[in-house]
């Protein structure tokens, strides 16, 4: 009796696990090998509305209108004299910020309404590639009051901005949530660069950064939390561009989309992935010498320097500021005497030397 109820149990628990497993598969973010580029730190780009800080984007991470789709269904396949998009995305290290440069030629520009109904770069970014529904129309609980999902829910864990292009007597962006502190410096910041007029044909340049956040809540950002931007990440990125072509008729608006789902702008398992590069090689020195630490022992005074440095190397120096000396790649010191130090690192290798110096970063008591 038992071992036929064990049984049992096992086989529910093993068909459960996998009607799991193919759930996920099939309700897994895409990643059909985007890249977000990366850009040094002396070149990050102005928010200006023009193109040429960007010129050393590399061609092959444009992501243009012939890799998107209209899923309404009333555009078989792009037509560059209807609608011709570009969009360019890269990061700067240490800025939790996604940078984009948006290029587009419509043959009709929709802009001259106050409300949704607008031509439209719809964003949605899941920083920790979390998913799962981010709406309140999408919230697991159907059973909770609309209004009690939107405020607790909708945008929080990932983020949708319907971005208007361009914006003319409005804001730049719908941030769909609870959470309108999202399009606001010190989170964001856009700028166009256009010359026509509602109905006319033309092209149009916007340049823009948003903060994507792993929690943003309806009460402000005291508690909220940025996705953390590092090399090799991957990222829940994707878009779609709704094209209305006509202020009356939205028969013949386009919904041109990244993804292959169209629920995507509100569950971000729908979506595309992003991998964040590293730095072009252009960029990067030969020798560089770099370094951290961590005071892993305060009672003691004992701090664990972590060798940093960029390049091949031979031989390490390090300089602990008390008249102690070593030559390990990453070594242990303990100071016998509260106080600020000043430590040097010296490397030295194929390609010559070099030294990083920290003046008083390290002080123990």
């Amino acid at each position: 009796m038992n071992a036929t109820i064990n049984e049992s149990c096992y086989r529910k628990i093993f068909l459960a696990l996998v009607l799991c497993a193919v759930y996920l598969t099939a309700h897994a973010q895409e990643d059909r090998g985007f890249k977000v580029y990366k850009f040094p730190a002396n070149m990050i780009p102005r928010i200006d509305g023009k193109a040429d800080d960007w010129a050393m984007f590399p061609k092959e991470y444009i992501v243009g209108t012939n890799q998107l789709r209209d899923d309404s269904g009333h555009y078989p396949k792009p037509d560059s004299t209807n609608l011709d998009v570009k969009v360019r995305v890269a990061w700067v290290a240490g800025l939790n910020r996604l940078y984009f440069l948006y290029e587009a030629y419509d043959n009709y520009w929709d802009f001259s309404l106050p409300g949704l109904h607008n031509d439209t770069f719809e964003i949605v970014v899941d920083g920790d590639l979390s998913g799962g529904p981010l709406t309140a129309e999408m919230h697991p609980n159907q059973d909770l009051p609309l209004m009690e999902r939107y405020f607790a829910f909708h945008g929080v864990h990932a983020q949708n901005y319907h971005i208007f292009m361009p914006a003319e007597g409005k804001d730049w962006a719908l941030a769909w949530g609870a959470q309108p502190w999202i399009k606001k410096l010190p989170y964001s910041n856009i700028a166009y660069n256009y010359d026509f007029k509602p109905g006319q044909p033309g092209k149009l340049t916007a340049e823009f950064w948003i903060t994507p956040f792993d929690y943003a809540g309806t009460e402000g950002p005291a508690r909220a939390v940025e996705s953390v931007l590092t090399e090799g990440k991957k990222i829940g990125l994707t878009w779609a561009v709704i094209d209305y072509d006509d202020v009356v008729d939205e028969s013949k608006k386009g919904f041109w989309n990244l993804s292959k789902n169209h629920k995507m702008y509100g569950n971000s398992s729908l979506g595309t992935v992003f991998t964040l590069l590293p730095l072009a090689a252009q960029y990067l020195p030969k020798l560089a010498a770099q370094w951290s630490f961590q005071v892993t022992d305060m009672a003691h005074r004992q701090v664990t320097f972590t060798d940093e440095s960029r390049g091949p190397i031979k031989r390490w120096h390090w300089d602990f500021g008390d008249g102690s000396t070593s030559t390990e790649q990453s070594p242990v010191h303990r100071y016998k005497e509260a106080g600020k130090y000043i430590v040097v690192l010296d490397v030295d290798g194929p390609a010559g030397k070099a030294r990083m110096a920290k003046v008083w970063d390290v002080a123990v008591k």
